[in-house]
Formats: C-alpha cells, structure tokens, sequence
C-alpha cells in the first residue's frame, strides 16, 4: 500500500468511454482523490461512494477531483455507473488490476482484492492512503477529512 508523503506512482487507467486517464496529468491542476472499490456489486463499498458523492459541493469548492476505481473492467464500470448515476469518473485498468499497482491485494489463500482511499496533493505526494480488506474500513471518513484540511491548509478538526 502507499504511504503517505511518498510521490504518488503514475497510475495509468482507463475511464468508462475507453479514454486514458493519467494521474500525473492532474499534477499541478488539482488534488486528486481515488477511491477503490473492492467491486461494483459490494454493499459497503457502493455506500462509502454515494458518502462521496453527497460531498461532491465541498470537493468540487477544494479543488478535488474524485474518480472512483472499480475492478471489474470499463464495460461493467460503465454499467454499473449508468446504474447509479454516479456524478465522478470511474476507472478500471487497462491491462492490469489497478489495486495491485497500488498495493491493495493481499495474498492468504490466493488473492484478497482490498479496496481503499488515496488522497493526492497538488505536487503528486500521496497525503492519504487507507486500505483494508473489509470493506467496512476502507473508508476513512475522519482521516480523509483531516487530510484534506492539511492539505488545503486549514486547521485541522
């Protein structure tokens, strides 16, 4: 998984119309916020997206850009954001898994896809990264929070 205050590794994906979507392209545009879903179809995961859009006022007045990550591919992406309306662009990897460039797999029995946040600065510096393997704590709603406020430079609480 990433750490934070490490550069952010240069994730090349796809969006739902078969676009390439670069995240050094956002440098020195706007702080971009990836959310990785463990996969289109988990209850949790679908909840901590619609958390995201009910905050898409206050991400849109800070400069960030959100883009969720779904596994499952650009065809089922596609679907499943037409489904839900979802107002962010949804990514998936062009050729590989998009969670293991970021280390959001885990190896027990054969692999674990994890889902997770990212939070990356103005600068490509990875400001937030949460991941879990239960979808219940993959979102971090209080520390995703808080490291946007820093981030942005306003005081923290």
């Amino acid at each position: 998984m990433l750490i934070s205050g490490s550069p952010a590794p240069d994730l090349e994906l796809e969006d739902t119309t078969g676009q390439a979507w670069r995240l050094f392209q956002h440098r020195g545009v706007h702080n971009v916020l990836l959310y990785f879903m463990r996969s289109t179809s988990c209850p949790l995961c679908n909840r901590h997206v619609r958390d995201l859009a009910a905050r898409q006022d206050r991400f849109d007045e800070d400069n960030i850009h959100v883009a969720v990550v779904a596994p499952e591919g650009r065809s089922p992406a596609l679907a499943w954001k037409t489904e839900r309306g979802i107002p962010f662009p949804v990514l998936s990897g062009a050729a590989a898994s998009p969670h293991e460039s970021i280390g959001l797999t885990r190896k027990v029995f054969g692999a674990l896809q994890q889902s997770g946040t990212v939070l990356v600065d103005l600068d490509g510096i990875v400001r937030h990264a949460h991941g879990a393997t239960l979808p219940l704590n993959s979102h971090d709603r209080k520390g995703l929070l808080a490291a946007i406020d820093s981030v942005l430079g306003r005081p923290i609480g």
